[in-house]
């Protein structure tokens, strides 16, 4: 009996994924079991769970973008179950993964409580990463049209994020299309209570502002989540222009490599567990 309530980790699989989903409604966040899902496919190896009790307890993820990056996220764990060290083995596991992969730079975006034991494991702060909220969204549609990738986005893409992730701009056009404007574009998803813009990357600020005014526009009268960099202080102007508001303050952090994307073409963020 007492074996059977010890700690273990083991992979997260696509049958776990409504109990995962348990864990991230707890902690009010935004992810639905359709984001699980993804992350099981994307990363099947890099999934992982603390079970107690044949319960999962605690989860954490890690997506590779080849070798050149990796991205960590959904480090959870129920509130029940805090306080016994199982985020930091879920931490030491998936970086050692990153390891034998040999990624040269990981990275996350870490809360203020987090971010002490980030910093224990090697992280360092790269930039702020801010979440910011529109309430009711009330943009009126342009004439862009949505559409499957074109290749050569996924160049543009990798320039300006720093690493080659077409495989998760593909597997998130499979449930919502992107607007592209020649090598720009922008993306939505639904969320659990609000729906997100992201990922959006583009040449211009005047691209930046087509593209999204017509993503939006398929949101009117929904609440919506925007992830961006301060730092990127058009995309700021534009997000205030559409009403969006900040909500959350968080640190990009990277271990290892100091691998850096062109944050200036980075209008929005494709979500903190994805980067």
């Amino acid at each position: 009996m007492f074996r059977d309530c010890e700690p273990l980790l083991r992979r997260l699989t696509a049958k776990d994924t409504a109990a995962a989903l348990e864990l991230s409604t707890e902690a009010g966040w935004n992810q639905t079991e359709a984001d699980w899902r993804r992350l099981v496919d994307l990363s099947p190896e890099g999934c992982l769970a603390i079970e107690v009790a044949g319960e999962v307890v605690a989860t954490a993820t890690i997506v590779a973008y080849e070798r050149r990056l990796a991205w960590i996220g959904m480090v959870l764990t129920r509130k029940t179950y805090r306080g016994r060290g199982f985020a930091k083995r879920l931490l030491n596991e998936v970086l050692h993964l990153a390891d034998i992969l040999d990624i040269e730079s990981v990275k996350l975006d870490a809360t203020d409580q987090g971010k002490p034991l980030y910093e224990k494991l090697g992280f360092r702060s790269e930039q702020a990463v801010e979440r910011w909220e529109c309430e009711k969204v009330d943009v009126a549609a342009v004439a862009v049209s949505l559409t499957s990738f074109p290749a050569a986005v996924f160049s543009y893409d990798q320039c300006a994020f720093g690493a080659n992730r077409s495989a998760l701009l593909q597997s998130l056009a499979k449930s919502n299309l992107p607007v592209v404007l020649d090598n720009s574009y922008a993306m939505t998803r639904n969320g659990r209570v609000s729906e997100y813009l992201g990922p959006c990357i583009t040449q211009s600020g005047e691209a930046a502002w087509r593209v999204t005014t017509s993503v939006l526009a398929s949101l009117a009268g929904r609440s919506c989540y925007w992830d961006l960099f301060p730092a990127n202080t058009t995309a700021v102007r534009l997000a205030r222009e559409f009403d969006f508001a900040p909500k959350r303050h968080l640190t990009r952090m990277v271990r290892g490599r100091g691998l850096r994307g062109n944050e200036q073409q980075t209008y929005a963020l494709a979500g903190f567990e994805f980067g």
